[in-house]
């Protein structure tokens, strides 16, 4: 009997032992209901149990899907061609997109398919051969640049490729994978980099670091075999007037003709441009001395033809200076510097000069140099001076004065203008010594009784540094200068390069109610372009005209033309460089307006002319 039942009789039992069947049947259907609640929460938990199962089987196959397309992805798009063969017979089994741009085929020609059915024969042999080694060796093969793996697409292309052996589970060989980079682009950028390292950008001619490169192999040749050679520094001259008329791209094309040109006369020599417009070049060794002169000869006269490019024409020129080893040096500094010495030499002689070196250059090159380093002392240690010279109407009547620097240095005295601001060009002290003069000059014309106009001029170095417009607006609130009593000159230099900007400033700075005058009008290329850009207030016209009014008709009709166009223009003029009474004559008679020369006054401190500007010279001395 089942223990269930013999409970349920004993509790179903009185006292006298009778069964209560009532009772009994009451106790086996709850043991039967309990039975049947008991199976359907087994039910259900089995139920629920393989639901979950499925679900979670199939969240494993998902999850198994999108790693096999994330795979898939990466493999598909990964730059570098991908495959997979059978280890058994090499047929291609996988292929990415790379792969077929690799292999200049779709994958559906290669899957399937072993070498000898895609590859020419000498390269199936090739590939079939690195397999081989990789099954039988069962470590991994890594090939870097080499032409073995190709595609269909020619030879040309170098890669890096590597393949592995994947084995089954019993270690058999299943599958080689491989991958191969194409370093074709990158090879041959890497060689780019290196050529643009060594070549100028512009003319892909050697740059400094080659020719010194070169210059360091030929000495050390020519100390050991005894030789000598030269060396020679080219210069173009005029090549700034080139950009600034035609701008910068034009500009370009003309120095590309012009390396052509150095170039082509070479005849075999070594040339390297060093930069902006100027050329180094290695003769051979023991060429003869009147040999040398002869190509360099050649050379100026083949750069001093006339240049075209693009139906524009252009004149420049070639200074050359020439240094000989060992004669003028046995290093390559000494030599470089002797022969920058001849070429300085050159251009200071007229431009379009061929110099030997000789001692003397050597002491004139130490001299400009050193005038460099005390012209910086200079501007730092207060030595330069404003000197003031006055401008007249035709009658005589003074209406102002032209700020000019002057430098009275400690032992050389008072050197020339020209031979100072063209070095302060050169290293950028222009920009602080410009802004000095304008200080001072402000500073100067505010003390004044007479409100008399000042000008002073500005560099086009001083446009390109940025800050011009509030250096100028900070001075005259500084110096408590009204603006419409400044005058500021300018070239056509400062208009040329980025000629919309600097005609933007020049606009912003007359619309504080300065002045601006064009200084030097006729000498440069495009003076009358200029005057239908801006609405200049005065022109000067430049003191080399004037100071050949008598001996020259040329210059008295240019000096006509002018003034006729300025006129017509409604622009005031003023001559420069009147010295004597006959050349004011002529410009009287001719309608100029306003002189300014020896004839009216000499730069001067300001103290010289006082009585001009109404200043009691005692009261201003105890003042």
């Amino acid at each position: 009997m089942h223990r269930l039942l013999a409970r349920q009789i004993r509790q179903s039992t009185d006292e006298s032992g009778q069964v209560d069947l009532a009772r009994l049947g009451e106790l086996v259907g709850a043991a039967y209901e309990e039975s049947d609640r008991d199976r359907r929460r087994t039910d259900r938990a089995m139920k629920l149990m393989i639901e979950e199962l499925e679900q979670t089987h199939k969240r494993a196959e998902q999850d198994l899907l999108r790693a096999r397309e994330f795979l898939d992805s990466i493999i598909e798009n990964i730059p570098i061609a991908v495959f997979a063969k059978d280890a058994r017979d090499s047929r291609y089994i996988l292929l990415n997109r790379a792969g077929e741009e690799y292999y200049g085929m779709p994958r559906q020609e290669m899957l399937g398919k072993t070498p000898e059915q895609i590859f020419p024969d000498d390269i199936a042999r090739l590939v079939n051969e690195q397999d081989r080694r990789v099954v039988d060796s069962g470590t991994p093969m890594f090939l870097e640049g080499h032409l073995l793996e190709v595609g269909v697409n020619g030879p040309d292309r170098v890669v890096n490729s590597r393949k592995l052996l994947v084995r089954d589970g019993n270690g058999a060989p299943q599958y080689l994978v491989g991958v191969i980079e194409d370093v074709t682009e990158r090879i041959n950028n890497e060689a780019r980099i290196s050529h643009l390292a060594r070549h100028d950008a512009l003319t892909d001619l050697p740059n400094r670091s080659a020719f010194n490169t070169a210059l360091a192999e030929r000495l050390e040749r020519a100390q050991e075999a005894s030789t000598s050679f030269a060396v020679l520094s080219l210069d173009l001259d005029r090549f700034k007037d080139v950009n600034d008329v035609f701008g910068h791209p034009v500009g370009d094309m003309m120095m590309r003709a012009a390396a052509e040109r150095l170039v082509a006369e070479a005849d075999g020599a070594f040339v390297a441009r060093i930069g902006g417009d100027e050329f180094t070049i290695l003769m051979p060794d023991d060429i003869r001395r009147e040999d040398v002169l002869s190509l360099a000869e050649r050379m100026v006269e083949a750069i001093g033809k006339e240049l075209e490019v693009d139906d524009f024409l252009s004149h420049v020129g070639l200074s050359v200076g020439i240094a000989v080893y060992p004669d003028d040096g046995v290093d390559a500094a000494t030599l470089l510097a002797n022969a920058d010495s001849a070429l300085y030499r050159a251009k200071r002689e007229g431009r379009g000069r061929v110099c030997f070196f000789e001692t003397e250059m050597d002491r004139e090159l130490r001299d400009r140099r050193l005038l460099q380093h005390d012209l910086r002392q200079a501007v730092e240690q207060n030595q330069l001076l404003v000197y003031f010279q006055p401008q007249a109407r035709m009658d005589g009547e003074i209406i102002g004065f032209e700020a000019l620097v002057r430098w009275n240095h400690p032992t050389r005295g008072f050197v020339p203008p020209d031979q100072f601001i063209p070095l302060a060009e050169e290293n950028g002290l222009i920009i602080a010594i410009g802004e000095w003069v304008l200080r001072e000059a402000c500073r100067e014309a505010a003390s004044w009784p007479r409100p008399l106009q000042v000008a002073v001029n500005l560099s086009p170095v001083q446009f390109q540094a940025g800050d011009l417009e509030r250096s100028i607006h900070q001075i005259l609130l500084e110096t408590g200068l009204s603006p419409t009593r400044l005058e500021v000159e300018i070239t056509e230099g400062v208009l040329i390069g980025d000629f919309t900007r600097a005609l933007n400033l020049l606009r912003r700075l007359k619309a504080l109610g300065i002045r601006i005058a064009m200084d030097d009008f006729g000498t440069g290329y495009s003076s009358l372009s200029y005057l239908q850009s801006f609405p200049f207030d005065k022109i000067k016209i430049d003191r080399s005209f004037i100071s050949n009014l008598e001996a020259t008709p040329q210059s008295a009709e240019i000096v006509r033309a002018v003034l006729s166009l300025a006129h017509a223009l409604y622009i005031p003029v003023v001559a420069e460089g009147v010295e004597t009474d006959a050349q004011r004559a002529f410009l009287e008679r001719e309608a100029c307006e306003e002189m300014q020369g020896y004839l009216i006054g000499r730069p001067e401190p300001i103290e010289h002319y006082f009585n001009l500007i109404g200043i009691n010279v005692e009261r201003r001395r105890y003042a």
